[in-house]
């Protein structure tokens, strides 16, 4: 009805305004599902002393995530806590937006997780595998080792493998 009662110029003047509209959605809709993960605030729970979770939180600020740590004298009271079965326990406990991360996980596996949200409780890298973020010395060969997405039910499935 608006568009009968306009003349010619106004008429193509609309379109371009819609089009220009649209095209300004689109783009602004692709470049915010292609930004990067924003950097969250990360507590980091470790054992009082521990250096290779300070090197974990140095790869996770060097991403452009806080991390708070956390020393505490019983770290497991921390784990029961969160309830980390203790097949899945790693070196260190941290908490990112209700995420459990437990262990040497790679930044790039936590930016992951965040940027699916995924229904889960978390990931994990079990014990302490010697080359994982935090772990690596040099002249050693990295160990091979499996971050899983620990699941609301307890279980777990493979999430990557290093």
């Amino acid at each position: 009805m608006i568009l009968k009662t306009m003349k010619r110029p106004a008429v193509a003047v609309f379109w371009a305004g819609a089009v220009a509209v649209a095209f300004l959605l689109s783009v602004g809709l692709w470049v915010s599902s292609s930004k990067t993960v924003q950097a969250e605030e990360i507590t980091m729970y470790k054992n009082v002393g521990c250096q290779c979770c300070s090197r974990w939180a140095e790869r996770l600020k060097a991403k452009g995530h806080k991390v708070i740590e956390k020393a505490v004298n019983d770290l497991d009271a921390i784990k029961k806590q969160f309830n980390i079965k203790e097949k899945f326990q790693g070196c260190h406990t941290a908490v990112v937006d209700g995420y459990i991360i437990e262990g040497h996980v790679p930044v790039k596996e936590i930016d992951r997780l965040l940027k699916q949200r995924p229904k889960a409780k978390g990931l994990t890298v079990p014990g302490m595998p010697m080359g994982s973020e935090g772990m690596e010395v040099p002249g050693e060969t990295p160990d091979k080792y499996t971050v899983f997405l620990m699941k609301k039910d307890g279980t777990a499935e493979v999430w990557a493998e290093y």
